[in-house]
């Protein structure tokens, strides 16, 4: 029996950018919704298919690996279908190209929209405007389209022209003054961008009541989606316990909101000095069962039998303390080794892991959390993310690899659109169908 995804049969139009509006559509395309990514081949996204559309192998190796890490640390022929941000983002979708500044773009962007059932978007406030795609017009092709915004602070007030990322978010929104360590101002904060993973979750979600909603009323909707509004939400228990107890939020590190004690990150065994590799172990202690298991665990020592360490009240009393014997004692050991035989004494635990050690873990290669797949340029087969969403009735998999610019001309212009071969040629011959950008950009 063929098994229908959630959202089979929905077609969304993808005119994002970068990364919120990107994951928002990724997970519709993950449930079975056909996203059609609009490229033009005569702009490069800033940042979507990477800074530069051909970039020297010098040039790549000075970036960040989020922004240059391309497969064996060459960029290709192609390097916009390989880059990492984008190839993170795009698998299940299709991509087709139109220079939809021009007229005769635009038209063929319109029939795309009639033919659809939702458009994404979040470019900076009024971009879409200047280019004549307002609401307004989708409805002229679509009058129960569903469309959704998401500009960073909106489209009005005194920042709604403000361009920026998930990590501008967390500083004007706050995040950045509560994390971090005591002991360190917020300049040192690592950013995580988990604002654009909150507003492209919130507006999946958002696109998918929509549609609910227009099956049933006949009705389409315009969403605007403040990223910013949205990130707040991560800040709910601080905005709670100002508001109920007075008390300004501070940055506690890796200990826990919920006063869990000891809850941290400690140190163990390193690995290749030279690569600077260290190894640490998270550790979160949540009851008094799970204190005593932790005592038993590390031989029970003497400090650790006292009496006032039985309650929680009184391990926070003496918390630096206590982290710092922790650490004293984990840092000689494997972090896998402990992680195994603290669990075994029935204290939660895991190995803190990077991307290069994440491969191998026995728990993530259980749970499938990666998938061998080739993409279109035939550069070699990698291992690449698989849908994080598990539905036992409706398994989600990957059957697109991260798609290539305009790997789907030919199925969006011919079977979706139904133009003629002679009219095919006719946007080849101006440009608007390629699989590569223009010579133009650099």
């Amino acid at each position: 029996m063929t098994v229908r995804l959630p959202l089979e049969g929905v077609r969304v139009v993808d005119l994002c950018v970068v990364w919120a509006g990107t994951f928002a559509t990724l997970l519709l395309a993950d449930l079975g919704a056909e996203v059609i990514k609009v490229e033009n081949p005569f702009v490069l996204p800033p940042m979507t298919r990477g800074a530069l559309a051909h970039p020297s192998k010098e040039y790549a190796a000075a970036l960040p690996p989020a922004a240059g890490g391309y497969p064996n640390n060459d960029p290709g022929a192609r390097p916009w279908n390989v880059h990492p941000t984008f190839v993170s983002l795009y698998r299940n979708k299709k991509s087709f190209t139109v220079d939809w500044r021009r007229p005769e773009g635009m038209e063929v962007l319109g029939k795309l929209i009639a033919k659809s059932d939702a458009v994404v978007e979040n470019n900076a406030t009024e971009t879409l405007e200047r280019l004549g795609v307002t609401y307004e017009w989708l409805r002229q092709w679509r009058d129960d389209i569903v469309m959704i915004r998401m500009a960073a602070y909106g489209s009005s007030g005194p920042y709604a022209q403000a361009r920026a990322l998930g990590v501008h978010l967390e500083s004007v929104m706050g995040h950045t003054l509560i994390r971090g360590y005591d002991d360190l101002d917020p300049t040192t904060s690592t950013p995580i961008f988990s604002g654009d993973y909150l507003a492209g979750a919130q507006s999946a979600l958002a696109v998918m009541m929509a549609l609910w909603h227009r099956d049933r009323t006949g009705e389409g909707q315009l969403i605007e989606m403040a990223q910013a509004e949205n990130a707040s939400a991560m800040l709910a228990q601080g905005f709670m316990d100002y508001a109920l107890n007075g008390r300004e939020p501070e940055r506690i590190g890796n200990r826990s909101i919920y006063g869990f004690c000891p809850s941290g990150v400690f140190p163990c065994r390193g690995g290749d000095v030279a690569l600077v590799e260290d190894r640490w172990v998270s550790i979160c202690v949540t009851s008094d069962d799970e204190w005593h298991g932790l005592v038993v665990a590390m031989g029970s020592p003497e400090w650790a039998t006292a009496a006032s360490l039985a309650s929680q009240t009184g391990r926070r009393a003496q918390e630096a303390e206590i982290e710092a014997a922790i650490g004293a004692w984990t840092k000689g050991w494997d972090d896998y080794d402990l992680f195994h035989h603290l669990q075994a004494h029935g204290v939660p635990a895991a190995p803190i892991l990077d991307g290069t050690r994440a491969f191998d873990d026995p728990h993530v290669q259980a749970r499938g959390v990666y998938q061998p797949m080739t993409p279109f340029d035939q550069i070699g087969t990698y291992r690449f993310v698989t849908p994080f969403l598990r539905f036992p009735a409706t398994p989600l998999t990957v059957h697109q690899p991260p798609v290539a610019m305009g790997e789907h001309n030919d199925y969006v212009y011919r079977e979706l659109l139904d133009y003629s071969e002679a009219e095919y040629q006719g946007f080849k011959d101006r440009g608007h169908v390629s699989m590569d950008f223009d010579a133009s950009i650099a």
